[in-house]
């Protein structure tokens, strides 16, 4: 997801002189061919996150676009304040692009899990956010953002993460969601770079004779009322997946809208990280699997709802 976002901010920059790159002293080779090309318009602001924010914010009020890039506690945690107060508040085009969500970074300990930052970032007014699923969406959602006048966030994965789309997304739209295979009995919806082990869940239900429709969700706010909408209408089950904790992130953001509408009320579950730190030691697969957020703990869990 980062070398492709690398490369769309590169391109973006090439038409849009008004797009300047502001880095937390990290991935600055990533970076290279963006800096080559437009040496005065990247500027590494160290690890002083808050800073960065403030930086952004002041350029946006001056008619820029910046970018803001780190990993995401110290893009979202460590400077909520200057996103609230200084870009949200506001109301400027800043989008600021988070790496390692969710558990990408697992190895690393709980200082750099990120399962709360759609929580505290969608409750900020003015903010949209992103979690693209793969290299495909994360070119569609940075597109996107650079077309809208109001505060962005894009929460990516790490690196390597399997690309699902077969190809460019032209129709990419924010609050749009896609949906990846049709079905009747159950609806997944999936945001952020679960997409891979949601289909995984979604063959393995087909193999017990449980037709599965998978869409990607990857605008939390606004969301897709019309998906919506029509999934609680038509399946006999709606779950949502997500590499977040499942206080406040896009479950909760599901179950706040099915509070507040008059839609019929289907079984409805919850995928996510429970509210506790994740302290043992293993990669992202390893912490999957510990936290019931793998392919078969899915397909299980679904199963048995429905039985």
């Amino acid at each position: 997801m980062r070398n492709a976002f690398a490369d769309e901010l590169t391109k973006l920059g090439n038409e849009d002189p008004r797009i300047v790159m502001l880095s937390g002293d990290i991935g600055n080779r990533l970076f290279d061919k963006f800096k080559d090309k437009h040496p005065l318009r990247f500027f590494n602001c160290g690890v002083a996150e808050a800073n960065m924010m403030g930086v952004a914010a002041g350029m946006a009020m001056n008619g820029l676009r910046p970018v803001a890039y780190t990993i995401t506690p110290f893009v979202t945690t460590r400077c909520l304040e200057q996103i609230r107060t200084d870009v949200c508040y506001h109301e400027v085009p800043v989008t600021i692009v988070a790496v390692g969500a969710g558990m990408a970074y697992a190895g690393l300990g709980p200082t750099h899990h990120a399962c709360e930052d759609i929580s505290f970032l969608r409750a900020i007014p003015n903010m949209i956010v992103i979690c693209p699923a793969d290299a495909h969406e994360v070119r569609g959602a940075l597109r996107a953002a650079m077309r809208q006048d109001r505060p962005v966030y894009i929460r990516m994965g790490k690196k390597g993460e399997p690309v699902v789309h077969s190809g460019a997304l032209t129709d990419f739209a924010i609050g749009k969601a896609i949906t990846i295979s049709e079905g009747k009995d159950v609806c997944l919806l999936s945001t952020g770079n679960m997409l891979p082990e949601v289909i995984e869940a979604a063959h393995m239900l087909e193999e017990k004779g449980i037709s599965s429709q998978v869409v990607s969700f990857h605008t939390v706010k606004p969301l897709d009322e019309a998906c919506l909408r029509g999934a609680f209408g038509q399946f006999r089950l709606v779950a949502t997946v997500e590499e977040h904790s499942l206080i406040g992130g896009f479950g909760s953001a599901v179950s706040e809208w099915l509070a507040d509408t008059d839609t019929r009320r289907q079984k409805f579950m919850r995928f996510g990280t429970p509210d506790a730190f994740f302290k043992k030691s293993g990669e992202q697969d390893y912490a999957r699997e510990m936290l019931g957020l793998s392919a078969h703990q899915i397909s299980d869990k679904i199963v048995h709802a429905l039985n």
